[in-house]
């Protein structure tokens, strides 16, 4: 009597409509997984002939997404460019700009004092030895000279011409005084 009731249960139509639905859902999550499978690898993977295989591999039934999960790139193609252009503009931004004329935008020298296409002050000289300085700078980091400061040079002439007057004036004093 038990054997019948199983064989009843097992050949009833519920059963078989149970049966059925499942197998029908078991093949459609089976095809979802080898179309996801697909889609996944045509994002990660440029190859067109790899992501055949990967496919391919994927419609083995249960361990083939398994496989394709364990051996897949860890990275999309799209992530891929993003990462390798974040990096190019960080090597750019790292990279010193060659100095350009703040006017008309052509290179120059970090040395220069005026640009030589059009002719733009870009720093002063210093005025105890003629180097550049720079805008913010307070002394001159090559002489010691303090920026704005009186020139330490003396014309040749005028010290000349001064010694020259001042000596007979001087002497003119001393008979002067001698005399008196």
């Amino acid at each position: 009597m038990l054997g019948s009731g199983l064989h009843d249960v097992f050949h009833s139509t519920a059963f078989a409509v149970a049966r059925n639905v499942t197998v029908f859902v078991l093949v459609v999550f089976w095809l979802g997984l080898a179309y996801w499978a697909l889609r996944d690898a045509r994002r990660r993977i440029d190859d067109p002939w790899l992501v055949a295989v990967a496919s391919l591999v994927a419609l083995v039934p249960v361990f083939g997404p398994l496989v394709y999960l364990l051996f897949r790139p860890p990275e999309t193609l799209a992530e891929i460019r993003a990462r390798e252009i974040e990096v190019r503009a960080l090597k750019s931004h790292l990279r010193r700009p060659e100095p350009t004329c703040p006017v008309c935008r052509s290179g120059i020298e970090k040395d220069y004092l005026v640009c030589p296409v059009c002719t733009t002050a870009l720093k002063q000289p210093c005025v105890g030895c003629g180097k550049p300085l720079e805008a913010l700078w307070q002394v001159c980091p090559y002489c010691a000279t303090e920026v704005g400061a009186t020139p330490l040079r003396v014309d040749l002439d005028e010290a000349l011409t001064a010694e020259a007057v001042a000596i007979p004036q001087a002497r003119a004093a001393k008979r002067r005084a001698a005399a008196s």
